[in-house]
């Protein structure tokens, strides 16, 4: 098996190993809710929690705290808490993430642009 050029140098037999760093990586960057915070957050505003809850329509709140948990630990999404009353917290983009979005930006074009025909062959060969 052959693997990209690009990825030989970190896959050099080929094989994408069960226990890389890179699978935790891809789990925390591809699930569908860290793929719409990053991709919210990719125009470099700042957005409040509720507002990236309105973005991510359908996310749980339990999966929406999960998520920008998960990202923040990762160095990808910055937690801005100010000390007022009411609380304000926003998030934003790390330099880490904005460099990951600006890779992700073209893959989700891609997939909203392919998207229907990718599911009108799926329904005609179900």
């Amino acid at each position: 098996m052959k693997v990209s050029n690009p990825l030989e140098r970190h896959f050099p037999d080929a094989v994408f190993a069960a226990g890389c760093p890179s699978r935790t990586v891809l789990d925390h960057v591809m699930s569908k809710w860290g793929l719409l915070v990053l991709l919210s957050l990719s125009d470099g505003e700042a957005r409040r929690w509720s507002e990236l809850r309105r973005r991510a329509e359908g996310v749980s709140e339990k999966m929406l705290a999960q998520t920008l948990r998960t990202l923040v630990a990762d160095g990808l999404v910055l937690r801005d808490a100010r000390p007022v009353v009411p609380p304000h917290v926003e998030y934003s983009l790390t330099e880490r993430g904005r460099e990951l979005a600006a890779l992700l930006v073209p893959l989700m074009d891609w997939v909203v642009v392919h998207a229907p025909d990718i599911l009108e062959d799926a329904a005609a060969s179900a």
